[in-house]
């Protein structure tokens, strides 16, 4: 029965790995770059001093200063994006908001702790300066509105690259994805987010076998 259970896992894994790649609609085509070197955390209070934007895939979110009205936008990202990629060491999930939230944040955080592992879950905090000149550097079409609050979030890869799609069948150019759309965050983004995860495991599968080539 042992043997049976380990040759039965030994199995599955690869399987599951496969099928949860694989669910993509793009099957492991890298997800187009669409901004290059957006800008970066300097200046933010941040919850560590470790945490960056290098060498991490990051979904940026900016949810204002009325948390009441936008904490369901992060309600929807926690359960449809951030439960099914918190587990990736290189994924991250950050919530950037205005000084003086930071009561009503913690209490969020708080909710989520109670269904989730928040360990790769960041609020940051700035002046309304810095975080509309963040968001600037991302180059997109959308704005901040005056609570600093935008429904978009977005993509940005291990390089500082901003990711999404050029060729959307609805609007084009993806820069951004609707978290106030249930039905957009749990297909076009966790989409694209298994597509740039699959894309950095397939290129480090990739450099591991060229070690050992070398190293042979």
């Amino acid at each position: 029965m042992k043997k049976l259970v380990v040759l039965g896992t030994l199995f599955l894994l690869p399987l599951v790995a496969y099928l949860f790649f694989a669910s993509g609609v793009n099957h492991f085509s890298k997800l187009p770059v669409l901004q290059t070197e957006v800008g970066d955390l300097e200046g933010l209070l941040l919850p560590n001093d470790s945490l960056q934007l290098k060498d991490k895939i990051s979904v940026v979110a900016f949810m204002g200063n009325d948390l009441k009205t936008s904490q369901g936008n992060i309600i929807n990202l926690n359960q449809k994006i951030y439960n099914y990629f918190y587990q990736f060491d290189d994924f991250q999930f950050l919530v950037i908001l205005p000084k003086g939230t930071e009561t009503f944040a913690y209490s969020i955080r708080e909710k989520l702790e109670e269904v989730t592992d928040t360990k790769n879950l960041h609020f940051i905090y700035g002046e309304a300066s810095q975080l509309q000149s963040f968001h600037a550097s991302l180059r997109t079409p959308y704005r901040l509105d005056s609570k600093l609050y935008s429904p978009y979030v977005f993509i940005i890869d291990k390089d500082g690259n901003l990711r999404g799609r050029d060729d959307d069948e609805e609007i084009g150019e993806l820069y951004g994805y609707n978290s106030a759309s249930v039905a957009e965050i749990n297909g076009k983004m966790k989409d694209d987010v298994k597509v740039i995860l699959a894309e950095y495991r397939l290129a480090l599968k990739k450099y591991n076998k060229l070690k050992t080539k070398i190293a042979e």
